[in-house]
């Protein structure tokens, strides 16, 4: 995550002079604030992106209902929980024809959760995959081909856990044998045992760029909802960092970008939009400096080189695809059950 350059209190992308340029406010995911990825958009519409870093839904929805009309243009929200912004007000509908959809990756349209009652709220732009990432050097990537070596015993000590309750519960679930859509406040509780006996065998719970510095220094050699959004951006330093998706699968997380309802910028933030899905943006975001991860739109791949594309991992997502399911999507009384279950765990 790059936080040098500038003042580290501003929001502000860069150090542009402090003239009267057009101003976008955008909600983002780390990957959005790489100068790199921001400045062709800038460039092109003589603007000045101001960026907020936000982790997980759940924080992403809380700003949004503390912060005034206007006050944001656009957002990048997990596709599975489009839903739950449009049913709080939070997003406008996107305007037709924003989204190359027939270049998409079929799998990633997502259609059904990004669209509500037939209108569309958001564009995926990016996904990949929460699973095991470790360091192959210290690991036995055999082992690692099963959930079932995270409980062992073997890797006691050396496990750490991604901070983000609903692809580590799906994990569990998948540990268990529950798919994540029947992951509901009934069969939650069968995940209770398995999930604090992860915990009782990691050594952290920790965020994304805790989660990066801790495997690439060997402070630990597995993370729990890694994969490679955590790996690739530093494969090039250390190429034994690796992931997999063991035989009881993973989970797809697909990210996607909303305008914001009240936006007086609507125009603009379309035009973000555009810009992020286009094969330049999506090649700059696939590769951005906080995580990579694949484009939605396959017409990346003539931007991207073949070393960025073999680190993705580029012409194995047919299958990967086929072994992923998606995030849990749950209700308001499993989503509180599964949270506090959480809050349980970290306090253990």
């Amino acid at each position: 995550m790059l936080k040098q350059g500038c003042a580290i209190t501003a929001l502000v992308v860069g150090c542009a002079p402090a003239l009267q340029a057009e101003e976008l406010n955008a909600l983002i995911w780390c990957d959005h604030a790489d100068p790199a990825f921001l400045a062709p958009f800038e460039e092109a519409h003589d603007v000045r992106v101001n960026v907020k870093e936000y982790e997980g839904t759940a924080a992403g929805l809380t700003l949004l209902e503390q912060s005034r009309p206007g006050d944001w243009d656009v957002m990048v929200i997990d596709a599975v929980d489009v839903g739950r912004a449009v049913e709080r007000g939070f997003l406008a509908p996107l305007p037709e024809g924003v989204a190359p959809l027939d270049d998409y990756f079929d799998e990633v349209r997502l259609t059904d959760h990004v669209t509500v009652e037939g209108t569309t709220y958001a564009a995926v732009e990016k996904f990949g995959y929460n699973t095991i990432a470790f360091n192959k050097a210290a690991v036995s990537a055999e082992d690692m081909t099963s959930l079932k070596a995270l409980w062992s015993g073997k890797y006691d000590g050396r496990i750490a856990i991604y901070d983000y309750y609903l692809p580590v519960l799906g994990i569990a679930g998948l540990a268990e044998g529950v798919a994540t859509a029947d992951l509901d406040a009934g069969s939650l509780e069968s995940l209770r045992a398995p999930l604090m006996g992860l915990k009782a065998a990691s050594k952290q719970v920790s965020d994304v760029v805790a989660s990066q510095t801790a495997l690439a220094t060997g402070e630990v050699d597995i993370l729990v909802g890694g994969g490679e959004w955590l790996t690739a951006v530093l494969h090039e330093e250390n190429p034994d960092l690796d992931w997999i998706i063991p035989e009881e699968g993973g989970l797809l997380w697909a990210q996607s970008l909303a305008i914001v309802e009240g936006s007086e910028k609507p125009e603009l933030a379309a035009e973000f939009i555009k810009y992020v899905l286009s094969p330049e943006g999506q090649a700059g975001l696939a590769t951005s400096s906080c995580y990579w991860g694949m484009p939605a739109n396959k017409a990346a791949g003539d931007v991207l080189s073949d070393a960025q594309k073999a680190v993705l991992r580029w012409d194995d997502q047919a299958d990967y695809l086929a072994r992923a399911q998606l995030y849990p999507v749950p209700d308001a009384e499993t989503d509180a059950a599964m949270q506090d279950l959480w809050t349980e765990m970290l306090q253990n």
